[in-house]
């Protein structure tokens, strides 16, 4: 601690031209975020192409019904 000892019990500094930040601002600097806008839905819009299309060759298959 002998490196600190000249600052350790200082005063903590508060601006006199910016105002403190609120806690809620704060923490939303370190909130999760989605890096990937778009990506849940495109992986949604892609599982129900693939299960209509396999619903539609099944029935195909199924009762010899082709287009």
């Amino acid at each position: 601690m002998d490196n600190y000892d000249d600052i350790i019990n200082m005063p903590h500094h508060v601006s006199k031209r910016h105002p403190q930040m609120s806690m809620w601002n704060r923490a939303a600097q370190f909130a999760p975020f989605a890096a990937l806008t778009g990506y849940e839905d495109a992986i949604k819009d892609t599982a129900q192409e693939n299960e209509s299309s396999y619903e539609t060759k099944n029935n195909e298959e199924e009762y010899g019904i082709y287009e």
